[in-house]
């Protein structure tokens, strides 16, 4: 029975070993070269929906969003596209599969407005149990209410049902030190901050891509989401009342907060974030991804912490204040 030659065989090949179990060796004298193999033929892959330079709808965050396909890949039997969403910063550009991406059409720009409808109606219907919630057997009796009357979460949640966010204790002495400046020392961070929260994020989005080889669904969901959250939440939540004059006269013509201030604000979005994201519509599931995400995160600021945060502030008279506008 005749035996046929593998690929890799050499002119010196083991391919067996005698009883005593030393290996037995033949001399070959087959020129590979002459070793007639016919082609491999790898079938093509299939053609992609979506082009370079094309305008979609996009899904982000379970809405859908304009967007445009900067590069289209065929990698591991599937189409993957870069795109970058129209109005954004490019620091949430990523790689998408094709179930997140939809024709730019009338009929799908009519679903995408729905879809927002309908978010926006089941934000007010929990935004109403909450408020029924709080207001229960509160209509019991009139008149002044005494001291155990008030409830004790009447400010915020539950605390047993926030997400739990574990801030390393080195980014924990940042925050009281940043609260001893501003507050007992009256000093404040000059503005605009370099590197901004925008810069940051951008940088941890390099990190997860040269660490990882591409950025992940949920990454560029989490860095959009902590752009925008830190947008709305620093003029409500996160300036202390002596930042309050500084914030007004630094921020100009609709600028971000992400692009003017730094680290030392945006860490304190995450002492906000558990009471933040008991009010958004978030699956528990889904919930648990996220906060490995944001520990993920935080390891990184404290990795970074002596670039990118302060090591002293200035006194208010001394702030550097400088008014940002917006670049046309």
């Amino acid at each position: 029975m005749e035996s046929s030659n593998a690929a890799g065989v050499t002119e010196n090949s083991t391919i067996g070993s005698d009883e005593g179990g030393a290996s037995t060796t033949h001399d070959t004298d087959i020129d590979m070269a002459d070793v007639k193999t016919e082609p491999v033929d790898y079938p093509s892959p299939p053609a992609s929906r979506f082009r370079e330079g094309e305008k979609v709808l996009a899904f982000h965050s379970l809405q859908l969003y304009e967007a445009k396909v900067q590069k289209a890949v065929y990698h591991m039997r599937e189409w993957r596209y870069f795109v970058h969403y129209l109005g954004w910063n490019k620091s949430w550009d990523e790689w998408v599969g094709i179930d997140r991406l939809m024709k730019h059409t009338e009929e799908n720009v009519q679903k995408q407005q729905e879809l927002k409808k309908k978010q926006d109606t089941d934000k007010n219907e929990k935004a109403a149990r909450g408020s029924q919630t709080k207001t229960k057997g509160s209509t019991g009796r009139r008149g002044r209410k005494r001291k155990s009357d008030i409830p004790k979460d009447k400010d915020g949640p539950p605390p047993e049902k926030l997400v739990n966010i574990q801030i390393p204790p080195q980014l924990k002495k940042q925050l009281i030190d940043d609260c001893e400046f501003v507050n007992h020392l009256g000093k404040l961070v000059r503005l605009p901050r370099s590197p901004n929260v925008d810069e940051i994020l951008q940088k941890y989005h390099d990190y997860r891509l040269k660490k990882d080889g591409l950025i992940s669904e949920s990454v560029g969901e989490i860095l959009n989401g902590l752009q925008c959250y830190f947008n709305k939440a620093l003029p409500a939540m996160l300036l202390y009342k002596n930042e309050r004059e500084q914030f007004e006269e630094s921020i100009k013509e609709d600028v971000s907060p992400s692009s003017v201030y730094g680290a030392e604000h945006l860490l304190r979005l995450f002492v906000k974030l558990p009471e933040i994201l008991f009010y958004a519509s978030i699956e528990d599931e889904t919930l648990t991804v996220l906060k490995h995400k944001l520990q993920d995160f935080l390891r990184f600021l404290q990795k970074n912490q002596s670039s990118f945060f302060l090591s002293t502030y200035h006194s208010a008279d001394d702030s550097g204040v400088a008014v940002v506008t917006e670049e046309n």
